[in-house]
């Protein structure tokens, strides 16, 4: 093994990545980081390192994990960045570093096409529509020449198409070694390569789905490595709490039915049994459903149970869901399929009872409507303990890392929300030259957010800086109406093509947004985060309101009154920090590149008439602020914006 002078070299000027590959510059700051990831693993620590944009981190981790001779699971946040380390990161690592390693690529079971799902599909003949069958034919032909069976090979086969759900399996319906196609299943032969793999690169859903034990039927691979990374862990705390839950959904229930029903299916007198109780159950799931249906999409079971018809409606489906789970078990010994639905229904009879007659105070209990369903919910009030006790069961090191986990430098919110009790932590500031490459704008005399024309104004406000930057934005929402209502008004107003999201799938957008060149792309959510647009075609990102939460989340309201009884300001302690974080994934969608340059629009007036609004300031990069948008039409026309001395004043803040 390396020491830690030794890893920072191989990374360093004189170094092989900087001799084999083309366009490699030495970082410090990457350099710093690989001693410390080295440091943590050979030492079994838990380490947080936040590297801005740049620095280079993916190199960072990978190279002292392939040479710390242990063995090592990465997950990343999506499957997209899962598959760009796996095809593209790993291996110009492996190959510089000549690491003899082996390497698996591993994502839950619904990524991979199961071979006796697809020919029960296909020996069903059910009627499919035009696209459908089209899908399926492609299907079919691919199932034929792939070797790993991951569906995003096939990208003509969109990933929200219901086939999908046909042709893979779940851990209830997946038939295991009775399999006919057994010696042939990707998932089989995935795990297989996991297991043997020195290097295995997962996401974090499938992280925690098998860590939380959720069966994703992975979980003898994953404790068995000494270390384990996490990038994107800013993500961490939200996905934790999904998978920390007990959940019910409508679907749920409606597939346990359909599933009964089909395995009827050559057994004598099955269908005779089953088909009145499988009938009674899908008539209270839509009964309920209806029951619903004035009721907000989301909320506290304290508002579900004050609707008249729900506490019947949920003793009738616990009622009837068990004595399915009581008849299925009565032809469990006939089929595997059968032994599968049964023990599926004896899961769910126990999650219902469990969150229904649940009166722990360490649960926050709520629902979700869906346009034809429902999802009950027990999520645990605090994470720190169960993701604690997760960690300690695996004895590994445990590092952390992403862009965004500090607020104005210090990590307190993030650890305290991972329980993670004293850990290592290092702060790397990106290698690009904000105060030459960015300028923040910040309009003056816009409203208080919450008034009624706020959107309006915002508009108003960046259409200058549009007209300065010829389009090539990014405009960033926290709401899905206040992003129509700002489509509704650009529509007519901008003579640069228009994306907005809803209006195509994600990746068609951001093609179709690069591809344009002077595009206008308007976003929520999704387009905050994992969005990756190098050079001009993006020069501007403008952010309407700080992200804070969501006040309809039953269990950050529940969180926020523990935190109170606790002696804890909720606002300070955790909706500012949350919302500090995001605001940090936003702006940094700007500069991607040592040779990007843009302006960042921060329209909340709240930065600068709060007191809290420093910490957001403080908490970005140091680039020049302005209030004067003579400035950033200047900046445009690349000249170097020098604010007068009375506005830096005004907005000092990190390194302006």
């Amino acid at each position: 093994m390396t020491d830690h002078d030794d890893i920072g070299a191989l990374l360093g000027a004189d170094g092989p990545f900087a001799r084999e590959l083309p366009n490699f510059a030495p970082r410090p700051a990457q350099q710093a980081m690989a001693r410390a990831v080295r440091h943590a693993i050979a030492e079994c620590e838990t380490l947080i390192a936040e590297a801005g944009t740049g620095t280079g981190k993916t190199y960072a981790y990978l190279v002292p994990a392939l040479l710390s001779g242990e063995r090592v699971i990465v997950s990343t946040g999506t499957k997209a960045l899962q598959d760009q380390l796996f095809f593209r990161d790993l291996p110009k690592v492996r190959s510089v570093l000549g690491a003899r390693l082996k390497t698996a690529l591993l994502k839950g079971r619904a990524n991979y096409l199961c071979l006796y799902r697809l020919d029960q599909t296909v020996r069903e003949g059910a009627s499919f529509d035009r696209t459908q069958a089209q899908h399926l034919a492609a299907i079919r032909a691919w199932s034929a020449r792939t070797r790993r069976g991951d569906r995003m090979e096939l990208a003509e086969v969109p990933e929200d198409s219901s086939l999908w759900i046909r042709v893979t399996s779940t851990p209830e319906n997946c038939l295991g070694v009775e399999c006919p196609f057994y010696d042939d299943c990707h998932v089989v032969t995935a795990r297989r390569e996991a297991q043997e793999a020195d290097l295995v690169v997962v996401n974090h859903h499938l992280l925690f789905a098998d860590l939380a034990l959720k069966q994703e039927g992975f979980g003898e691979i994953l404790p068995g490595a000494q270390a384990f990374i996490l990038d994107e862990a800013h993500q961490i705390p939200e996905l934790a709490g999904q998978f920390f839950s007990q959940s019910l959904s409508a679907r749920q229930l409606t597939e346990l039915a359909q599933d009964a029903l089909a395995e009827c299916d050559g057994i004598t007198g099955a269908i005779g049994l089953l088909l009145e109780p499988v009938e009674a159950l899908q008539e209270t799931v839509r009964k309920l459903r209806l029951t619903l249906d004035a009721l907000p999409t989301r909320g506290s079971f304290h508002e579900l149970l004050q609707r008249d018809g729900v506490q019947s409606g949920l003793r009738d489906l616990a009622e009837l869901l068990a004595a399915l789970t009581d008849v299925l078990a009565s032809q469990a010994e006939r089929s595997r399929g059968f032994m599968n639905v049964h023990e599926r229904a004896a899961s769910l009879t126990e999650r219902l009872d469990r969150i229904i007659e649940e009166h722990s105070e360490q649960d926050v209990r709520w629902y979700e409507l869906f346009p034809r369903g429902f999802a009950l919910h027990a999520t645990p009030l605090d994470l720190a303990g169960p993701l604690r006790a997760m960690r300690e069961r695996t004895h590994a090191a445990w590092i952390h890392t992403s862009a965004t986990l500090s607020v104005a430098g210090q990590f307190d919110h993030f650890a305290r929300q991972l329980g993670l009790d004293d850990p290592q932590t290092l702060s790397l500031e990106s290698p690009f030259d904000y105060a030459q490459q960015a300028v923040c704008y910040m309009p003056e005399g816009l409203p208080d957010p919450a008034a009624r024309d706020y959107t309006d104004r915002v508009i108003d406000a960046v259409m200058p800086v549009l007209e300065a930057s010829n389009g090539r934005a990014f405009l960033l929402f926290t709401s899905h109406r206040a992003l129509r209502r700002a489509a509704d008004l650009l529509a007519d107003r901008v003579p640069w093509p228009l994306f907005v999201q809803g209006t195509a799938p994600r990746h068609q957008l951001l093609e179709d947004f690069r591809a344009s060149g002077h595009g206008v792309l308007l976003g929520a959510a999704s387009f905050w985060e994992g969005v990756d647009v190098a050079g001009e075609a993006l020069s501007v990102v403008m952010i309407d309101k700080l992200p804070f939460a969501a006040p309809d989340d039953p269990v950050l309201q529940a969180r926020l009154e523990a935190l109170e009884q606790a002696g804890i300001n909720p606002f300070m302690g955790w909706q500012v920090p949350s919302a500090v974080i995001a605001l940090k994934q936003g702006a940094g969608r700007l500069i991607r590149d040592v040779h990007d340059r843009g302006v960042l629009v921060l329209c909340d007036p709240r930065l600068t008439t709060k007191g809290y609004g420093k910490l957001f300031l403080n908490s970005l990069p140091p680039m020049p602020r302005t209030r004067d948008v003579g400035e950033v039409r200047r900046f445009f026309d690349h000249l170097s914006p020098e604010p007068e001395a009375t506005e830096r004043d005004s907005f000092t803040g990190a390194g302006s």
